[in-house]
């Protein structure tokens, strides 16, 4: 089994807060020469923990200023797949997930107003198998990140699983 050790976990802790850390910085930090860092850095990326690096946008200031999650509702497995391509091929789409509850699907999306959301809400209801949406406008957000605690661990090999449960 794969696993994480204290320096991987830290090492991750520190490229979540700032990915564009130098490995230097990172080695001073660990208590590692600058090449194990690096070694450490390729492993995790092989191994699928990092799966890339990327600025933070403030999508006010590029005038997206409607954030909205959306309950999308598909009437059928056999659309389910088109649904996820076609949402996922939307630039307005941040996120997609399928969900239990109210929906089968919602979306996270940004949009720079009420009209961009209408016209969006409109193409997506008349995709096949759509038969309903529920909207929510975010009006304020306090809290919005893709950090992910890292201690630690034996890594989960969710691609084996994911394998065997679609054989």
């Amino acid at each position: 089994m794969e696993r994480i050790d204290e320096i991987d976990a830290e090492i991750l802790r520190l490229l979540q807060e700032n990915g564009r850390m130098k490995r230097n910085a990172i080695a001073e930090v660990v208590g590692l020469s600058v090449p194990s860092v690096s070694e450490r850095m390729r492993k995790l990326e092989e191994r699928g923990v990092i799966t890339g690096y990327h600025a933070v946008v403030d999508p006010k200031r590029l005038h997206f200023d409607i954030t909205a999650f959306i309950r999308v509702m598909v009437d059928s497995s056999e659309k389910y797949e088109a649904f996820v391509e076609r949402a996922c091929e939307l630039d307005e789409v941040m996120e997609v997930h399928s969900i239990t509850g109210e929906g089968s699907h919602i979306m996270k999306i940004r949009t720079p107003n009420t009209t961009s959301l209408e016209r969006l809400l409109s193409q997506i209801q008349r995709w096949p198998g759509v038969h309903g949406t529920s909207t929510s406008i975010v009006l304020s957000t306090f809290k919005e990140t893709r950090a992910v605690k890292a201690v630690p661990m034996e890594l989960y090999a969710y691609k084996e699983e994911e394998a065997l449960l679609s054989a």
